[in-house]
């Protein structure tokens, strides 16, 4: 014990020796939790939409007005040329085009329904798809406002009608940042865990105190927890804070316990941790070790259901998430954050984390040699 005391002293010595470091721990992951969240936004609006319309009637422009109403389009262009209006798609000065043909009105009152076409630029997948499903929301309901219009009060009456009512769970107001915030802070406390342990170890072995402490009685396991435990620490200092910014910035408050999350964040902190350190094991370089855990982190992000569910992923995608301890803290904290699960709720994922832990610790221990 007392060995670790005077490594645990020299760690942190070391990291509070270097101002920058300090700042890159605990700055920089709340100046990112700031401006991440308000960029972060699934809603798409402002969408460029052009216009051919060669029909010039009263139904017409009452649709229009209801679809620049809606404050999700931007009009660029009304035309009676549909190649006029292609130019603007390739100048990306319009994302989508509403082509109204001749006789529009007069074909939904004879016939009671009339075409449209609808060219998307999709070169922007996921902008192409909510904007053309907006658009399409938009033209039905003003169809069925024309069809309301068009009903006799005495039929109306008469005729059966299914009313749907619903209810927002958790998230009643669908707020994103109320989902996105604790997935980006799972994120950053991850990226502080992972990558500042990683260089930890190459750190030493470049400026060469790795032979210093090689000759020492210094046992394996000392040494790797001496490296753990400030960045250990530290992590749940960053947690805190960016729960300070989401309360503070957002107005967000876990509506579940502190003690789950924290108790979870523990764990998660010792496996995410010994992963860098297993990294650094391996990595002779700290040019090494950063590439090595950017390859990680951008798997761990992609793969992680933060800007994805995991659900809507391929069978394969799956299977690598299984494997990805981010994926479990993000589906954790969202948990307790906007569910208010408790402990015995998340007790599947405390157990697959102890066993991440328990694994990447082990192996960093046993990777570690002593020996240069």
């Amino acid at each position: 014990m007392r060995t670790l005391k005077f490594l645990l002293q020299k760690e942190f010595r070391q990291i509070f020796r270097d101002p920058a470091i300090v700042r890159m721990i605990l700055m920089m992951p709340i100046i990112q939790l700031i401006l991440l969240p308000l960029a972060a936004n699934y809603e798409v609006k402002n969408v460029k939409l052009a216009i051919v319309d060669h029909d010039h009637s009263s139904y017409t422009q009452q649709m229009i007005n209801k679809i620049t109403a809606s404050g999700y389009f931007q009009l660029t262009g009304v035309s009676n040329s549909y190649n006029e209006e292609m130019k603007l798609v390739e100048k990306d000065e319009a994302d989508i085009i509403l082509e109204i043909p001749a006789q529009f009105e007069r074909t939904i009152v004879k016939e009671n329904k009339a075409p449209l076409f609808m060219a998307v630029n999709a070169i922007n997948g996921t902008r192409a798809n909510l904007g053309s499903a907006y658009l399409q929301n938009i033209i039905r309901n003003y169809n069925q406002d024309i069809r309301m219009q068009w009903i006799q009060k005495p039929r109306f009456n008469d005729q059966p009608r299914i009313e749907i009512t619903y209810s927002n769970w958790y998230n009643p107001h669908m707020n994103y940042q109320l989902f996105m915030v604790p997935g980006i802070l799972a994120v950053l406390l991850t990226m502080v865990g992972a990558f500042m342990t990683s260089l930890n170890i190459v750190k030493e072995k470049e400026v060469g105190t790795i032979e210093q402490i090689n000759v020492t009685p210094i046992r394996k396991h000392h040494f790797i927890l001496g490296k753990l435990i400030p960045f250990w620490i530290l992590g749940l200092v960053v947690l805190t804070l960016g729960f300070g910014v989401a309360r503070i910035v957002y107005g967000i408050i876990p509506l579940g316990s502190f003690v789950t999350i924290y108790a979870f964040a523990m764990v998660y902190l010792l496996a995410v941790l010994g992963l860098g350190l297993l990294v650094s094991t391996y990595a002779n370089t700290q040019q090494q070790a950063m590439l090595i855990s950017f390859f990680l982190m951008m798997i761990f992000i992609l793969l992680g259901g933060l800007y994805t569910s995991i659900d809507s992923m391929p069978e394969w995608a799956k299977t690598i998430t299984k494997f990805n301890p981010v994926a479990y803290f993000i589906e954790v904290i969202r948990m307790v954050v906007i569910k208010g699960s408790t402990l015995k709720d998340i007790s599947k994922q405390l157990l697959i984390m102890f066993g991440f832990a328990i694994v990447l610790n082990g192996w960093a221990i046993f990777n570690y040699k002593k020996r240069m």
